[in-house]
């Protein structure tokens, strides 16, 4: 269905908006959007209804300019993720992704573990950044990826820094549902949960995304003390144990307090 609805749309874009060609270059980076693991020119060109020519000189510009890679292994394009940090948040005019990178990557030579920086867009978590783990063994997402924020220790953390009215808000809006046995789906047992994160200054997460997989994370706050994001390190169950958390999240703590400092220095 969605296919089709695409379809109908760029079949009119020539007739219906002052600049045809934009909403086509908008229709691909949709397009290819849509898919993890990217596409291919042809499916671009299927998804779209644009031509060939077109989806070509569309696809090559992105690609000079950044905004797509084309893995050579399968021929797909796939986003980078500079559109993201166009619109990504910043303190004092600093980008946080590039504040974070420094931070991210001591976190991960630290715990050895893939670390990632997620947002909140709208009622749900964004990763914005990652960077891989060194064991043979990781935990990975994709950037962009948005997962709902109760279900996540990076989620968790950013909760946990709300104001009561915020938190208040967000929980009148959101559906709480259950994705492990862990999830954390009644209201009072998720707020003393973030009471608890409070308290420690960071977050954790038993399995309650998805089974197999752990997570420790701290908030990173503005000058105002509110939350514009946070940084997670991520690992299998097997390499994460209940006595190892109270040092991973100490970890995350000082991470999280490292790109603070870079965004209001």
């Amino acid at each position: 269905m969605a296919l089709m609805m695409m379809r109908q749309t760029t079949a009119d874009l020539d007739g219906d908006l002052p600049a045809p060609a934009a909403a086509k270059t908008m229709a691909v980076i949709e397009a290819v959007g849509r898919k993890a693991d990217g596409l291919t020119q042809a499916e671009v060109v299927k998804a779209t209804d644009c031509s060939a020519n077109l989806v070509f000189r569309v696809l090559s510009t992105l690609e000079s300019l950044g905004y797509m890679i084309r893995r050579e292994e399968s021929r797909r394009y796939v986003l980078t993720g500079r559109l993201l940090e166009s619109c990504q948040p910043r303190a004092m005019d600093k980008s946080l992704v590039l504040c974070a990178r420094p931070a991210m990557e001591w976190l991960r030579d630290r715990s050895r573990e893939t670390v990632q920086l997620m947002i909140r867009t709208g009622n749900r978590g964004m990763v914005l950044d990652q960077v891989s783990g060194l064991e043979p063994v990781q935990v990975m997402g994709q950037i962009g990826m948005q997962v709902p924020l109760y279900s996540c220790a990076p989620g968790k953390a950013i909760l946990a820094a709300l104001s009561e009215a915020e938190l208040d808000d967000w929980l009148a809006a959101t559906t709480l549902k259950s994705f492990t046995e862990n999830t954390k789906v009644i209201r009072a047992e998720l707020l003393s949960d973030l009471e608890r994160s409070r308290r420690r200054g960071y977050a954790e997460e038993w399995e309650e995304g998805i089974e197999g997989i752990r997570c420790v994370a701290a908030p990173i706050l503005d000058a105002w003390d509110r939350p514009v994001g946070a940084i997670t390190a991520m690992s299998p169950v097997m390499r994460l144990p209940r006595k190892r958390f109270a040092e991973l999240g100490q970890w995350c703590v000082e991470a999280a307090a490292r790109v603070r400092k870079e965004l209001l220095t």
